[in-house]
């Protein structure tokens, strides 16, 4: 049984239709990334998963559960079986790197300072950071901010978690260490993976299978090697990073 899974969902601002019948579905365990141009409803895909926003129409369920349909309370619980990588990190910049990480369990947990302090010791070791719990955000470096913001995502030991551009704004190397950090995490804790990137790169080597949005709609959904080796028109110049002749209007 699928452990996400979004029916034939459609979202709409003012005449602006962002969904338009997106239907796909991801298995425990699974790293799915999806891809697609700017606007093309990703980011707004995600928003649906974790409640910040409700379908015009369609369904999304989660463990077998219809979430779209809940109330905020009954939200709350599906939300902590789930992490959440902002694109920018969202760190709280007046917060150390350890109450950063400390926060959701103080939030959703009874455990006492010094089990929490043992949390976050474990989620800073497991992002290769064991000694920057002292440190404030603004004397951290890009890549370490993601990787403390990953952190933070895993305080409570979540089912999924759901990446939105984990790779933007990081060189080719720090990006690497952030890919190399979500295929560990899919191997130690078996965490299933949602993913929204344009980093081909990235998609690549971290995605069990890829799904690409056009228009609101799924349009192309495979492996590594389907992407690779697909003939379709808008794959291709997705994937090449290649423009058409009417992207490319007005410039010559």
């Amino acid at each position: 049984m699928a452990l996400i899974e979004f029916k034939n969902l459609k979202k709409r601002f003012g005449k602006l239709v962002v969904l338009d019948g997106a239907s796909f579905s991801v298995a425990a365990g699974e790293s799915v990334v999806v891809l697609g141009a700017s606007g093309t409803g990703k980011s707004v895909l995600l928003k649906h998963l974790v409640g910040l926003l409700r379908p015009d129409a369609g369904e999304v369920w989660f463990a077998g559960q219809q979430i779209d349909t809940m109330t905020d309370r009954e939200l709350m619980v599906i939300r902590q079986r789930m992490g959440f990588l902002f694109q920018q990190g969202a760190l709280f910049d007046s917060m150390s790197v350890a109450d950063n990480i400390a926060f959701p369990i103080r939030q959703h947990s009874r455990k006492t300072e010094t089990e929490v302090a043992a949390l976050v010791k474990e989620k800073l070791a497991m992002v290769g950071l064991p000694d920057l719990g002292g440190k404030m955000p603004g004397e951290l470096s890009g890549g370490q901010k993601k990787r403390v913001a990953l952190a933070r995502a895993i305080a409570l030991s979540p089912e999924v978690i759901v990446y939105d551009e984990p790779t933007t704004g990081l060189d080719p190397i720090r990006s690497d260490v952030i890919n190399q950090l979500i295929l560990k995490l899919k191997r130690e804790l078996n965490i299933t993976s949602l993913i929204v990137t344009h980093d081909m790169v990235s998609a690549f080597k971290i995605g069990d299978r890829l799904i690409m949005l056009s228009e609101g709609k799924v349009v192309a959904e495979g492996t590594v090697d389907d992407y690779r080796t697909s003939t379709d028109p808008v794959v291709r110049r997705f994937v090449d990073g290649v423009a058409s002749e009417a992207e490319l209007a007005g410039l010559r």
